[in-house]
């Protein structure tokens, strides 16, 4: 297993229940250990250990937004 960390550019993305959306829906997926939400940069940074990007772009879908 091993560590990665995948960054995301999610446009939208304005507000404190943004921030909080986006992170509840990307820690439910399987390996995600940590998730850090910047909305000036509008970037999220996903830390875990063998953590599936189609996962991950599809629970920022599931919160709203769409990740490039």
């Amino acid at each position: 297993m091993s560590v990665q960390e995948l960054e995301y550019t999610v446009a939208g993305m304005s507000c404190g229940h943004c921030r909080s959306a986006v992170t509840e829906e990307v820690e439910q997926v399987a390996g995600v250990e940590a998730v850090e939400v910047d909305l000036e940069s509008k970037r999220v940074l996903v830390r875990g250990e063998d953590v599936s990007d189609d996962a991950v772009r599809a629970a920022i879908r599931a919160a709203g937004y769409g990740a490039a």
